[in-house]
């Protein structure tokens, strides 16, 4: 199956307080974690990646997908176009707690080159995926997401390479058990 990336300022990062049909995306790779009472379900997509954390019948889906992604507006807590670097975060019920921060990040020819290297050097600490070259660089895109997990919190790091562009999208993700 081909899978090319779209550009990279077709981007959104949005955060949902409930889950989202997987239909709506293209997903290539995929794990779930369950640990201290929280379930972690990490998605990379044809854009970027769906993150699903579940605890106590409380739902956060954090998604970074193109803008021209129908997704629905109900139960949507943040969204920001993915510029430049931004961080927010969440006091929800109970005391959970959420905290995202996000860059948009335009590099060098020279420095992409050596990140894409390391990214893909380690799979098994993390789920990614190499996509089919755009045709203007002779490799494709990389997305690159892993999950530090304690029995209270889990910290997300996702990376998603854009060869055409030049650039890397790098997102942290903290949720806190009360």
């Amino acid at each position: 199956m081909l899978s090319i990336r779209p550009k990279v300022a077709e981007l959104v990062f949005q955060l949902y307080s409930r889950s989202l049909h997987p239909e709506l995306f293209e997903i290539y790779k995929s794990r779930t974690i369950t640990r201290g009472g929280y379930t972690l379900k990490l998605d990379i997509t044809s854009v970027g990646h769906i993150i699903t954390w579940r605890y106590e019948g409380m739902t956060l889906t954090e998604v970074c997908a193109s803008a021209h992604q129908p997704l629905p507006q109900r139960r949507r807590v943040m969204a920001y176009q993915l510029k430049g670097r931004r961080v927010d975060q969440l006091d929800c019920r109970g005391g959970v707690g959420y905290k995202a921060e996000f860059e948009l990040e335009p590099v060098t020819t020279k420095i992409f080159r050596m990140c894409q290297r390391e990214l893909s050097y380690d799979p098994k600490q993390g789920l990614v995926h190499q996509f089919e070259s755009s045709g203007r660089m002779n490799f494709g895109a990389l997305s690159y997401i892993n999950a530090e997990t304690r029995s209270r919190s889990v910290f997300v790091q996702a990376f998603h390479t854009f060869p055409d562009d030049n650039a890397i999208v790098k997102t942290e993700s903290y949720f806190q058990l009360p």
